[in-house]
C-alpha cells in the first residue's frame, strides 16, 4: 500500500468531491448538539482543499500538500471543527517532511499527528464525544491491519462505524455540544460521523 504524492492528491480529491452530499446529514446532527454549521464547514472546506491542490505544481511534496490542505480547510469557514482539522493537517505535514510517497507508516503518522493536535487544541480526549472517538480507534485498526488499501479502509470503516454508534450514548464534554449537557445523549457525534463519511468516500475512490 504505497502511492506517490500525486496519486494521493488525486485519490483524496475524488473523495472530497463526494463529501458535500452528506452536508444535510451533518448539519442536522450538528444542529441537535451545536450551531449546525458542520455541514457547510465540510462542504466549503472540501471545495477549498480541492482548489488549493489544483493550484499546486505536480512536483509538490506530501508535506506541501498537507500544508496547503490545512490552510485551505481552516480558513474556508470560521468554525471550531475547521480550525481543529486544519491545525491537525499542518501538524501532520511535519511528519512527512522530505518524503515523496505515502504508505501505511506515513498514513499512520499523519493520522496520529492530526489526532494529537485535535486533542491538544480542543482539550479533548477519548470518551468526550468528539471526532477523536472514531479517529483514534480507526488508527489503531490501521496499525493492526495488513492488506491492500481497500481492505485496510474497510477495516477502519467498520471500527469507525462502531465508535460513531457508541458516541450516541455519551454526553458531550467539549464545545457547544457540552452546553446541552444530558440532552446530547441519544445523538451521534457530528464530527465522528463526518470522519466516517470521509473514510467511506476514500474507500469509494479507491475502488474507482
Amino acid at each position: 500500500m504505497s502511492m506517490s504524492c500525486n496519486e494521493f492528491r488525486a485519490l483524496v480529491t475524488r473523495s472530497l468531491s463526494t463529501l458535500p452530499t452528506h452536508a444535510d446529514e451533518l448539519r442536522e446532527l450538528d444542529a441537535a448538539l451545536g450551531d449546525g454549521d458542520l455541514g457547510i464547514t465540510v462542504q466549503v472546506g472540501s471545495a477549498a482543499v480541492i482548489k488549493a491542490w489544483a493550484a499546486l505544481p505536480d512536483e509538490a511534496t506530501l508535506s506541501e500538500a498537507l500544508v496547503a490542505a490545512g490552510k485551505a480547510f481552516s480558513t474556508a469557514n470560521p468554525s471550531t471543527f475547521a480550525a481543529l482539522i486544519g491545525g491537525g493537517l499542518l501538524a501532520a505535514a511535519k511528519t512527512v517532511t522530505g518524503k515523496d510517497a505515502l504508505g501505511k507508516a506515513e498514513a499512520l503518522d499523519i493520522g496520529r499527528a492530526v489526532a494529537a493536535r485535535i486533542a491538544e487544541r480542543g482539550k479533548s480526549k477519548l470518551g468526550d464525544k468528539t471526532v477523536l472517538d472514531a479517529l483514534v480507534p480507526s488508527l489503531d485498526t490501521l496499525e493492526a491491519t495488513d492488506g491492500n488499501a481497500a481492505q485496510v479502509l474497510a477495516a477502519m470503516i467498520d471500527t469507525a462505524k462502531q465508535q460513531v454508534v457508541a458516541t450516541t450514548d455519551l454526553q458531550s464534554q467539549r464545545g457547544r455540544a457540552a452546553w446541552v449537557q444530558e440532552r446530547s445523549v441519544g445523538h451521534a457525534d457530528p464530527g465522528a460521523t463526518a470522519y466516517l463519511r470521509f473514510l467511506e468516500a476514500l474507500r469509494g475512490a479507491v475502488g474507482e
